[in-house]
């Protein structure tokens, strides 16, 4: 997996009724754009994620999200 600032990880429900999250890759803390990334959700808090095989990174703008590109 590989990321750059910017980008957005997108983790996807893994149950029904649980519905993806997207994130904003704000730093990446790995080598080469790799795992660990410093992430910023909707409501502002920031966390430090590994993601696993449910996520997909999402490069591009923000803006590109919310209209599935």
């Amino acid at each position: 997996m590989h990321a750059n600032r910017g980008d957005r990880l997108v983790v996807h429900g893994r149950t029904v009724g649980h519905h993806d999250k997207v994130v904003e890759i704000v730093e990446v803390l790995g080598p080469n754009g790799d795992p660990p990334y410093r992430v910023r959700g909707e409501d502002g808090h920031e966390a430090i994620m590994s993601p696993g095989p449910d996520s997909v990174v999402r490069h591009g703008r923000a803006t590109d999200i919310g209209t599935g590109r």
